[in-house]
């Protein structure tokens, strides 16, 4: 009785230890790679981006009034005023423009130097994404990097997608950042 216990533990581990490794997030596909070092790098000094930008880091918005707008966000349903003005502004339309032209971009938005929303193509699923790794990552405390995440299943476009985030930069210092959603399937 206790042999087939044990042996049953066993099993149950291996076959949980194989699920897991199953369900893990895939590299970025190579496009990807290529495209991010290439085309998305160069739009983080896209001067209508800059701009926007500029003008949001400006207001100078404090930490708590950003996870108040993001607890705000994330439970209001459907797209609001509020964030269809990040939609509807030149940034927004600029954005929504680069995501018709190239339908494998699933999702761009922008944010400024703390992670908050500046402008965006589609809703989000948050509005502060400054605790998140495609933030961190790619703002880089100022330096800038360019950061390709795992593909993954993404709630907000219902696609496998791969977010590429690159900094915003005014001169040689990033005051910001831009996340593209790649829907792998399409590029």
């Amino acid at each position: 009785m206790k042999r087939n216990f044990v042996s049953m533990i066993v099993i149950v581990a291996f076959v949980a230890m194989f699920s897991g490794t199953a369900l893990a997030a895939e590299k970025a596909p190579g496009k990807v790679m290529e495209l991010a070092k290439s085309t998305l790098a160069d739009m983080g000094r896209d001067p209508v981006i800059v701009e926007a930008v500029k003008a949001e880091n400006a207001r100078g918005k404090t930490l708590a009034a950003i996870r108040e707008m993001d607890e705000k966000w994330k439970t209001t349903p459907g797209i609001a005023d509020f964030m269809q003005t990040m939609m509807d502004s030149k940034c927004g339309r600029y954005l929504i423009g680069i995501q018709d032209k190239n339908p494998y971009f699933a999702e761009i938005f922008v944010m400024d130097n703390q992670g908050a929303n500046v402008c965006l193509s589609d809703k989000t699923s948050d509005y502060w994404q400054g605790d998140e790794a495609k933030f961190k990552n790619s703002f880089a405390g100022g330096k800038g990097a360019v950061f390709v995440d795992d593909v993954e299943f993404d709630d907000s476009t219902q696609s496998y997608i791969s977010q590429v985030s690159v900094p915003v930069f005014d001169g040689n210092r990033a005051i910001g950042a831009i996340t593209f959603g790649i829907d792998v399937d399409k590029l």
